[in-house]
């Protein structure tokens, strides 16, 4: 049976009396943060006038990010598509870990509210920039001052959301794998002492666990932080023409 207690991130060490610790999902999501910038560097080093080879690659994934950010936010709004295009590839490898046999780190409800509350301050930052703290207050008391409370709520409850989703669907995911693999290794036992089946029946829950879901749960959070960062500068058709 699973032990439910070791469904949270483990500590991976500890110091002094132990109230100060590093888990397993920090150090996981400084490792993806790392490989990230270093995949990032050695994409954009030894740029040529006529692309090839890692170029190609690089320029039609940055083209794709700064497109999708074009294309629902406007191109006054262009300049969000490096933060855009960072959400997206983080949330999709930190979800993915599973392919590697660790853990994700989105399955802790930790790392989803910190993404979710850096996209809730970035969206509170740039609305404020965008309209003024005048404007931001007119926003939250239209149509009528008695909506204040609720508009309150409104904008706590984006961040919630989104760390919730994501680390439901993730967690999820990562529970169904583990039982499906303690199945399978009950089952093996009583045809052999090698653990066939565990090693072959998982695969597809790999690839829809482990691929499909963390690509579908980061464009989901994406695309939601798209749509409220734009609707809370309140971008209309005619800015984005101009």
């Amino acid at each position: 049976m699973i032990n439910v207690d070791e469904l949270g991130a483990r500590i991976i060490w500890s110091f002094g009396d132990g109230s100060f610790y590093i888990t397993e999902s920090t150090l996981f999501g400084l490792i993806v943060a790392a490989v990230l910038a270093i995949l990032g560097i050695w994409l954009g080093s030894r740029l040529e006038q006529v692309p090839r080879g890692k170029q190609i690659i690089a320029e039609f994934l940055v083209g794709w990010v700064y497109k999708f950010t074009e294309n629902n936010m406007g191109k006054r709004n262009i300049t969000f598509a490096p933060y855009v295009g960072t959400i997206l590839a983080f949330g999709f490898c930190a979800s993915s870990l599973g392919l590697f046999g660790l853990r994700p780190i989105t399955a802790d409800l930790n790392v989803t509210a910190g993404l979710a509350l850096l996209t809730f301050l970035m969206i509170l930052i740039n609305s404020i920039r965008r309209q003024g703290i005048k404007g931001k207050l007119k926003h939250m008391c239209d149509p009528y001052p008695f909506m204040f409370p609720l508009k309150v709520m409104e904008e706590v409850a984006l961040p919630v959301s989104l760390a919730l989703r994501m680390f439901g669907n993730i967690l999820g995911g990562y529970i169904i794998v583990e039982l499906w693999l303690h199945l399978m290794t009950w089952i093996s036992e009583h045809i052999t002492t090698i653990p066939f089946l565990r090693a072959v029946t998982v695969l597809p829950l790999n690839a829809v666990f482990d691929i499909a879901e963390p690509a579908i749960q980061a464009f989901i959070f994406t695309m939601l932080t798209v749509i409220n960062l734009t609707t809370a500068m309140h971008v209309s058709g005619a800015d984005e023409e101009h």
